[in-house]
């Protein structure tokens, strides 16, 4: 009896471990596309000036949104998004940044998101 019931635990706990981390896997995905960052510590990082924060701030939170918006998408249109998204953040980032602060900020933004598994 009592071995019964120790593998029915063990079968349970089985079932519960393999459901559990197939519900979580969306939710992780999701955070791997949020790109939400501390403004005040980018602007350090970059030299920016009063004028070039608030442009970038505008820039990156419609970034953000064009990420998210990839993460809610199928996954045959994820890179296509993707894609967009970055063009779309770098070509304006370069018309508010300088040419090193531009640099540093393609560094930083390739760095992410090889980090975070979105390119190779």
């Amino acid at each position: 009896m009592k071995k019964i019931v120790l593998t029915m635990v063990a079968l349970l706990s089985m079932n519960l471990a393999y459901a559990g981390s197939g519900i979580a896997a969306p939710a992780d995905e999701a955070k791997v596309y949020d790109m939400s960052v501390n403004y005040r510590k980018l602007g350090m990082c970059l030299g920016l000036d009063y004028d070039q924060m608030d442009a970038v701030e505008m820039i990156h939170k419609r970034f953000c949104d064009d990420m998210m918006e990839a993460a809610a998408a199928e996954k045959d249109k994820q890179e296509e998004l993707l894609q967009k998204a970055v063009l779309r953040d770098l070509r304006y980032m370069r018309a508010v940044l300088d040419q090193r602060q531009y640099r540093k900020y393609q560094q930083l933004l390739n760095v992410t998101l090889r980090n975070r598994g979105l390119i190779k």
